[in-house]
């Protein structure tokens, strides 16, 4: 195994992929950055970018916008209370304050230390992991298969938004989008309502995009210029880290408990950085002896809430690598990037494309380091970058939305496919629905219906056997039994709330 690490850094060590890892990750810094421009956005809007390219390239480039759009949203969650991204929420409760208390420089270095620290932890435990656990993986039957990706898809329902109602329909509305066009095991088209057009069904890099772009821009076109933010800050007063060894001393064990609930969050499917964070923080401050001085600028807070953010990067590697489903918005990107190149992600990829999975783990390594030395030294640059107006940057957006959708396959409908999706998600955001499960349903759509019908040709249409096998079962008792609870507490929780406003009344 040590060989093999060393044969994926000499598949990197170049210029060119050098290159690309360093372009992707300042690109995914300064969407990071800017609030409203998140990683998934930039990686949706690069992708037609690596059509051309080899594999390893494109994972350069498609890696280096994850790792640096996950630590980019904390600049200016830390300088301007404005968090770039969701996954930098938590980090305004402390960080902004400890900048309004004359550190700057102190929370930004607090922000990007513990960013590395938790990157590298998570990808220690990647690498630990995932190769193990494709072990076991390659032994999965297709009912197996079925089994983990609908208690998957249970998982990114329940956990992501307000309400498990609204995510299962989020879910089941981007299965129905992924039923239009071919069948799972045969080429007969279905649900095309005789449009020909829809024969090919929509692609998955059409759907990234009008999630991820469109629908944000949709969003954003609708506020005024008076958003966007003024950097009225004085960078002058950012100088190195601000922060040295020392000023670690007592957080050790706050630095490894948030790596490791952000890297177990990343492993769960679909609930990503945005929720890591806000745990992460909540645990500090929980086990605190001094709870009290949480939200005034306490450096426990920033460490907590960066270090399990971007944990997330190295946990959501593991279910896409083994099993073929994404962890996070960005690992979905990642996946759509291997299908492009003809890397099928799952148990088989260690032995069929070992050469592969070593290049994205030394690439991963690179990235997080580029990360933390690119931000050291172009936090001044990114902070004045970020204040182009977001009228300007929406045109931009508009235009890789336009050139990303045609260029897969030169065909004019999947222009208009992405401006009929973005549409609908648009749409469904304004109702309150949350796109993660959207997104998720569409990629694990088509895994779904193809092994439940695998499954039930090799059981002879019957599904009670999925039952009685031991992994498929497990599963499938899991996935009752977590929608029953989430649907039980939220419905206690909502008649607690009932009462507690009739007694107010």
């Amino acid at each position: 195994m040590f060989m093999q690490y060393i044969t994926g850094f000499d598949a990197i060590l170049s210029f060119n992929v050098i290159g690309l890892i360093l372009f992707g990750t300042c690109v995914g810094i300064m969407f990071g950055a800017s609030p409203g421009l998140t990683a998934s956005m930039g990686m949706a809007l690069l992708m037609p970018i690596t059509f051309s390219m080899n594999t390893i390239s494109s994972m350069a480039l498609l890696i280096g916008l994850y790792i640096g759009g996950t630590s980019g949203g904390m600049i200016t969650a830390v300088l301007l209370g404005i968090p770039g991204t969701p996954a930098a929420i938590a980090t305004t409760f402390d960080g902004y304050p400890m900048a309004r208390n004359g550190r700057p420089a102190a929370a930004l270095g607090f922000g990007l230390i513990s960013s590395f620290v938790g990157g590298m932890i998570s990808l220690v435990i990647l690498f630990n992991i995932a190769p193990r656990l494709a072990e076991v993986a390659v032994k999965f039957t297709p009912a197996d298969y079925f089994a983990v990706t609908l208690f998957s898809l249970s998982l990114i329902a329940g956990l992501t938004g307000k309400s498990i109602i609204k995510g299962l329909m989020s879910g089941i509305i981007g299965l129905m989008v992924a039923t239009i066009g071919p069948a799972a095991l045969e080429v007969t088209p279905r649900f095309t309502f005789g449009f020909e057009s829809f024969n090919a069904g929509f692609q998955l890099i059409c759907v990234l995009v009008s999630v991820y772009a469109v629908a944000e821009l949709f969003l954003f076109s609708g506020q005024s210029y008076k958003d966007d933010f003024d950097l009225s800050y004085d960078t002058s007063k950012l100088k190195g880290f601000g922060v040295k060894l020392k000023d670690f001393q007592g957080q050790v064990f706050n630095l490894v408990r948030s790596a490791l609930m952000g890297t177990f969050i990343g492993i769960l499917p679909g609930i990503g950085a945005g929720t890591s964070n806000i745990m992460a923080y909540s645990a500090a401050k929980n086990a605190s002896k001094t709870p009290e001085e949480f939200g005034n600028g306490i450096k426990d807070g920033i460490i907590a809430s960066e270090t399990a953010n971007n944990a997330v990067t190295g946990g959501a590697m593991v279910p896409l690598l083994t099993l073929g489903i994404p962890g996070d918005a960005g690992t979905a990107i990642l996946l759509a990037g291997l299908t492009l190149q003809g890397i099928a992600p799952g148990p088989l990829i260690f032995t069929k494309s070992a050469d592969i999975i070593y290049a994205i783990f030394a690439t991963l390594i690179v990235a997080n380091v580029l990360m933390i030395l690119v931000e050291y030294w172009g936090m001044k640059t990114f902070l004045h970058l970020v204040k182009i107006p977001r009228h300007y940057i929406l045109t931009i957006v508009m235009l890789f939305c336009v050139i990303g959708a045609y260029s897969q396959n030169n065909r004019i409908f999947d222009v208009y496919s992405v401006w009929m999706i973005g549409v609908l998600a648009f749409v469904l955001v304004k109702l309150g629905f949350d796109m993660t499960p959207f997104v998720m349903g569409f990629i694990l759509g088509a895994i779904l219906e193809r092994n439940l019908l695998r499954g039930l040709m090799f059981e002879d249409g019957s599904f009670l056997h999925f039952f009685q096998r031991p992994i498929s079962g497990t599963f499938l008792i899991l996935t009752i039994g977590y929608i029953l609870y989430v649907s039980i507490t939220g419905f206690i929780a909502k008649n607690k709330k009932v009462s507690l406003d009739t007694v107010e009344s």
